[in-house]
């Protein structure tokens, strides 16, 4: 009860916030208008996907890379400056709400953040003619899924950051891991030793469980990434929790 209050304080602070937003729907859109469509005239069709355009190959993973960086900047960039700057949690923390409560709030916040940028990129995709599939509609609790995941594994990685700088040390991870990790082209590109290696990286998992449906292709192996993004994001939220409550009580 007490981390829906939280979701219900930071909608109130958001209200005026809609062009931060909008923005995460752009980034994604522009990426996919470049090289999805762009790069897309001179690739055609995706090899050894049959009939499936560049463009719609792209528009899946870009909607996995928009729920994984609204939950990562709400998570890391936004809490970090609630910790530091803002002392936005001393007071919170002076009523009968506890860390956890904050934590768990924090991460349905980042939650409903990266769903609502996600949903905004879908809406788009599908009025540009790039989704076809009637499955493309498990992509929205696949996005819910992912933000979770990213939540979790953010407030976990807040705690670690020491100063403003270290916010390069999260980028390090998140750029390579969006341009290797499928993106723009698919796994069988890479040797074979290297695959295994590429297939443990989050953001893939994340592109593997959005992708198969966009294009249609729904089975059993969706159990991989759904087993792997849960596990992310609970073992997140647990020492995550921790972690906060030693930073933060006294």
């Amino acid at each position: 009860m007490s981390a829906r209050l939280m979701v219900e304080r930071n909608l109130l602070v958001y209200r005026r916030g809609w062009p931060y937003l909008a923005a995460e729907v752009l980034e994604p859109l522009l990426y996919l208008f470049s090289i999805g469509v762009g790069v897309g005239k001179l690739v055609g069709d995706v090899p050894g996907l049959d009939g499936v355009p560049y463009a719609e190959f792209v528009a899946p993973a870009l909607l996995a890379t928009s729920a994984m960086n609204g939950a990562v900047n709400e998570t890391v960039f936004t809490v970090f400056g609630r910790i530091t700057a803002d002392r936005t949690y001393t007071p919170i923390l002076a009523t009968p709400m506890t860390v956890r409560d904050v934590a768990m709030g924090e991460a349905w916040w980042a939650v409903l953040r990266g769903l609502i940028a996600s949903c905004g990129f879908l809406v788009l995709v599908t009025v540009f003619g790039l989704v076809h599939s009637p499955w493309a509609v498990l992509t929205v609790p696949g996005a819910a899924l992912i933000g979770f995941a990213f939540a979790g594994a953010g407030l976990y990685a807040v705690t670690w950051l020491r100063d403003w700088h270290d916010f390069q040390l999260v980028q390090l991870v998140m750029l390579p891991m969006f341009l290797f990790a499928t993106t723009f082209y698919p796994l069988s590109v890479y040797p074979g030793w290297l695959r295994p290696l590429i297939a443990c990286l989050p953001l893939y998992q994340c592109i593997e469980l959005l992708r198969g449906p966009a294009l249609g292709d729904v089975g059993p192996g969706l159990l991989v990434p759904v087993v792997y993004l849960s596990v992310m994001g609970l073992a997140g939220l647990r020492f995550g929790v921790r972690r906060l409550e030693r930073r933060l009580l006294p």
